[in-house]
């Protein structure tokens, strides 16, 4: 099960840090990612970090204002969000896939186990 938390409203320019606490899977088995997705839009691939906690990789829209990390010993995935804009408006959802599986990281199709989505809202 992974839950997600810290969504909310901020002004344009505001932080925000999202978390989402695995359970019931060997969470260092797990490569980490996290997506969004806007209403009327596909869900997109923002970023992930490798189960090693080694390797990170994030999407052209979101790069130097996000930073995904994560801590093994707390089984927790963390995104945080900096200098944002409207346009990061949407519903967040972290997702886990077996280290071991195939599949891009950035296609939401790879992953085993998705959580319930935090709402992000961002005024201008």
């Amino acid at each position: 099960q992974l839950v997600e938390s810290g969504g909310g409203l901020v002004q344009a320019g505001g932080s925000l840090r999202l978390s989402c606490a695995a359970s019931g899977l060997t969470f260092s088995n797990y490569d980490m990612g996290w997506f969004r997705q806007a209403p009327g839009k596909e869900r997109e691939f923002v970023s992930f970090k490798l189960w090693s906690g080694g390797s990170t990789y994030y999407a052209d829209s979101v790069k130097g204002r996000f930073t995904i990390s994560r801590d093994n010993a707390k089984n927790t995935v963390y995104l945080q969000m900096n200098s944002l804009k409207p346009e990061d408006t949407a519903v967040y959802f972290c997702a886990a896939v077996y280290v071991f599986n195939a599949g891009s990281r950035e296609y939401p199709g790879a992953y085993n186990y998705w959580g319930q989505g935090t709402q992000v809202t961002v005024s201008s």
